[in-house]
């Protein structure tokens, strides 16, 4: 099972967190900080592949690739394979790459919402769900149109939607 997924830049501030098992808040402060110590240590030519024990217990890994100013990170347990974990970062940096048009740092700060809409389309409740990123584009477009329908139906007054059988 995944257990939390970290999108955090090379000064340690998260810019997307999502954790599969209940943390409280200061528990998930505490754990992105360690995660940050241990990946800011480590040399670029090292293995992307770090036991997390001693971070978040005892089976669990974590697997993280670094572009430009971001790590992404997926923390996982001993079900999850690593290579596949690292392929499942690469289809989410793509996905987000298709969507944004070359991501960057400020895409995942002012775009939040789609951030995490497009990551609940990969992976929910800790399992992964999809891993194309065609698919994922296509059910994040259809959730826009089904979102500017509803908002535009309810800008509609409500004497005007009566009169028109609305």
């Amino acid at each position: 099972m995944i257990r939390a997924v970290i999108v955090m830049n090379t000064q340690g501030k998260p810019r997307l967190v999502k954790f599969y098992d209940f943390q409280p808040p200061e528990k998930q402060q505490e754990l992105i900080r360690s995660v940050y110590g241990v990946l800011s240590e480590r040399a670029d030519n090292v293995s992307n592949f770090v036991e997390a024990d001693a971070i978040f217990g005892p089976g669990t890994q974590l697997v993280y690739k670094h572009f430009a100013t971001l790590y992404f990170v997926f923390v996982f347990d001993s079900a999850e394979n690593e290579l596949a974990m690292l392929d499942l970062i690469q289809v989410f940096v793509e996905t987000l790459d298709r969507c944004f048009k070359n991501v960057c740092e400020l895409d995942m700060v002012f775009n939040f919402n789609k951030m995490h809409m497009l990551l609940d389309e990969i992976i929910f409740g800790g399992q992964v769900l999809e891993t194309s990123s065609e698919q994922v584009l296509k059910a994040v477009e259809e959730i826009a149109k089904l979102e500017k329908s509803s908002s535009a139906i309810s800008l509609v007054p409500k004497s005007v939607s009566a009169r028109f059988g609305r």
